[in-house]
């Protein structure tokens, strides 16, 4: 079947050019896909235990190991799903490779309602991560060639609020909806909702022209193959380490124990303990990555980077060191780990594109962030065995894991500095 082309774009390389139509296209489809993402991500949060409980049994001790596989395995997906589209991005065009990419993780998202098992529920969290993996180093590169220069900080704030506030919805939803043993299952059917989405997405969003006149005057490219070697490795392995400090920090920490953690404080399902936890950090994530993406561009990339890493390892040692009961107190730690943990997804939508030229964009960073996506995963394996370890104290397993800011705080005097210069051609 021939797929039909997409319209093409005018670039905006004049700093104060009027913003064509096709642009704000563009934009629209990315951060509805990234929104769905990140109601996507919400969602097991949210079920996780209710659905654990109903497979294992409430009492099983195997509860807190599976989240830790599960949330492992999402990982791993979207690091693989990351490369595999961020190459079909850059072989085929960003446009027919984000439809492909919501379209996979509604899909399987949506099937999870059928698991009866829970290693059902690992491999439909990893094939549904292809989707999600691949959909953000899509849209970063497709949004950010599609624009100019100077509106890049604010529009790695709004990639970062995106996700963040489809993350909310779910915490909303959770609020209103009761998410049970027997009402989980009703909760995955939502994933289907984003599908919609690729028809437009290809009937209406141009395609990025800088990729096709990239793709036209380049010698036929081998992406990954360029990417994995000199000069582009050092930046690589630069975008792998930066990455990977802010996933397993919130992987491993934030997002694997938070939830968990405050139902066993206040166990009772009226309170709606998990919900209200997940929307104060989603709204957190909101703010922060907003923030974030502005001071890059304000104070430069890496002060801003050091600078989170800093207030995370402090805000999370407060968090699960100083607080035992669920209450107001530990609902505005909440926010403000949230607000500064999330802080990293409005900085590295504006820093990694700037690593890598427009003929390898997309891989490049899916490479770079997808990658330290594993190494998450390492984490949140690693945090679910803690957890049974120190006997379901996941306030004690989290706060070892977040020692992994103090080494985002060295390695980043070893990135370049790249606040004022245009995306590399």
């Amino acid at each position: 079947m021939t797929i039909p082309s997409t319209p093409t774009l005018p670039d905006p390389t004049r700093p104060h050019a009027a913003i064509p139509r096709g642009a704000w296209l563009v934009l629209l489809a990315a951060f509805l896909g990234w929104m769905f993402d990140g109601l996507e991500q919400g969602i097991f949060p949210l079920i996780a235990r209710p659905a654990l409980q109903q497979m294992l049994g409430k009492k099983s001790p195997d509860i807190g190991a599976w989240i830790g596989y599960i949330t492992a395995a999402w990982l791993v997906g979207a690091a693989v799903g990351g490369l595999l589209f961020g190459w079909l991005g850059d072989r085929l065009g960003r446009v027919r490779g984000m439809a492909l990419s919501v379209l996979v993780y509604s899909a399987f998202t949506g099937l999870g309602y059928f698991a009866q098992q829970p290693w059902h529920l690992l491999v439909l969290r990893l094939l549904a991560a292809l989707g999600m993996g691949g959909e953000w180093s899509l849209g970063v590169a497709l949004v950010m060639e599609c624009w100019p220069n100077n509106r890049r900080p604010i529009l790695a704030g709004v990639i970062g609020i995106s996700a963040n506030l489809g993350f909310a919805i779910t915490g909303v939803m959770g609020l209103i909806f009761q998410v049970s043993i027997d009402s989980w299952r009703w909760v995955m059917l939502l994933g289907l909702s984003p599908a919609v989405l690729t028809l437009l997405i290809r009937l209406f969003v141009p395609e990025s022209e800088k990729w096709r006149h990239s793709v036209s005057t380049a010698q036929p490219n081998q992406p990954v193959r360029e990417v994995m070697r000199p000069p582009l490795l050092s930046k690589a392995i630069l975008g792998i380490a930066l990455s990977s400090v802010a996933l397993i920090g919130t992987w491993g920490a934030v997002q694997l124990s938070i939830s968990p953690w405050v139902n066993k404080l206040a166990p009772d399902p009226r309170l709606h303990t998990s919900a209200k936890s997940l929307f104060l950090i989603a709204i957190g994530a909101i703010v922060g990555c907003f923030v974030s993406a502005l001071l890059a561009e304000k104070l430069g990339r890496r002060i801003t980077y050091f600078g989170m890493c800093l207030l995370s390892f402090a805000a999370t040692k407060v968090l699960f060191g100083y607080f035992h009961t669920f209450g107001p107190g530990m609902m505005v730690m909440m926010f403000l780990v949230g607000a500064l943990t999330a802080s990293f997804f409005g900085w590295l939508p504006l820093y990694l594109p700037e690593l890598f030229p427009t003929r390898v964009r997309a891989t490049g960073q899916g490479i770079a962030y997808n990658t330290g996506r594993i190494l998450a995963a390492g984490g949140a394996i690693w945090g679910g065995k803690l957890v049974d370890y120190y006997h379901e104290d996941y306030a004690r397993s989290a706060a070892i894991i977040t020692l992994v800011y103090l080494v985002g705080m060295i390695i980043i005097w070893f990135a370049p500095e790249t606040r004022g210069k245009a995306l590399p051609e």
